[in-house]
């Protein structure tokens, strides 16, 4: 068993800012060869559906910030498209709130 900082080479933070709540696609048809990490060709599979960071985090079983890391190397990469949310300078709305604390209890 390989322990989540070796996957991500010792980073909490992702190369980029990355919303729980931005959705995440496969960014290729093709499933992901050998010589990409376990964590990759996983992430890459699930996102053959379009998925939020939050989800893919649980559907793993890997801690969010591990997520981050993972997918903001992914989109760095060309492997997966991440589509960030639109929030105004207001910050987010009640609806957004409430479809994420929805979320939340489901998982």
């Amino acid at each position: 068993m390989v322990r989540m900082y070796t996957v991500t080479g010792g980073r909490t933070a992702p190369r980029t800012q990355l919303a729980m709540e931005a959705l995440v696609s496969s960014a290729t048809s093709a499933q992901l060869g050998l010589s990409y990490i376990r964590e990759y060709r996983a992430i890459s599979e699930l996102c053959r559906q379009i998925r939020s960071v939050a989800e893919i985090s649980a559907l793993l079983g890997i801690p969010l910030g591990v997520a981050r890391v993972l997918i903001s190397d992914m989109e760095a990469e060309g492997l997966v498209r991440v589509h960030h949310p639109q929030i105004d300078a207001g910050g987010p709305g009640l609806k957004l709130l409430e479809r994420v604390l929805s979320g939340l209890h489901r998982l």
